[in-house]
């Protein structure tokens, strides 16, 4: 397959013609990263924006006492450091792979020049931007003002939405990973993960597997209008 073609399938380049395509393959450069290997920290110089073709990413904000909060967790497909090629600054945020990973790395100055050119490689990106920042605000939301178990509630129904068996779930990431994801630290995780077990809202085990029993308890839980006993 080749490079054109591999980036058509890519939902940030749905739709494009031919030759936009064979336009963005001509600029964009393969990086490989080793598990645990920094992409780009907070504050570098955005130089660029990338698309995983293998592996998973991880998108953080680091506290000067070391405190970790995940904003997002990347994989196949998804695009990460958009942001910085509309704006030309910095990464808002650090970058790290969770496991080895390929890019596809498509650097800003030449992606700007392609776009002014032709405006129109631009509309599908900004869609996806409209939809990160929808992902932030209901991520801004949950942390200030619902309770660990509320956001764990819905994090469990934005789950759901992209499995096609909405009540079986595979985590893909640790639990201390979702715990940081979730404003939360992994000890208070297990504790709402067994209490919600014991009211049979769901089931899980130590494989990361959590089924939903009673998805109605689960969206009151999300919404703030239901505790646990």
């Amino acid at each position: 397959m080749s490079l054109s073609q591999q980036l058509s399938y890519l939902s940030l380049f749905e739709g494009l013609e031919q030759r936009h395509l064979e336009h963005l393959a001509a600029i964009v450069e393969k990086k490989k990263y080793c598990r645990g290997e920094t992409i780009f920290s907070e504050n570098e110089p955005g130089t660029g924006f990338y698309i995983i073709t293998t592996g998973r990413v991880k998108i953080y904000k680091s506290a000067p006492d070391g405190k970790e909060q995940i904003l997002h967790i990347f994989g196949m497909g998804e695009p990460f450091g958009e942001v910085p090629v509309f704006t030309g600054r910095s990464y808002p945020a650090s970058a790290e792979a969770l496991a080895d990973t390929i890019t596809l790395f498509f650097p800003r100055d030449a992606f700007i020049a392609l776009i002014k050119q032709d405006p129109s490689l631009a509309l599908n990106m900004l869609s996806v931007l409209s939809m990160r920042l929808k992902r932030f605000t209901a991520l801004i939301e949950d942390l200030s003002l619902k309770e660990v178990p509320g956001r764990l509630a819905a994090y469990l129904l934005y789950l759901s939405g992209q499995h096609k068996n909405a009540d079986e779930l595979t985590l893909d990431i640790s639990k201390t990973q979702l715990a940081s994801i979730l404003g939360t630290i992994p000890e208070t995780l297990s504790r709402i993960l067994s209490r919600m077990t014991g009211e049979g809202i769901i089931e899980s085990d130590e494989k990361r597997h959590i089924r939903i029993k009673d998805r109605k308890a689960v969206e009151l839980l999300a919404r703030g209008e239901k505790r646990l006993a």
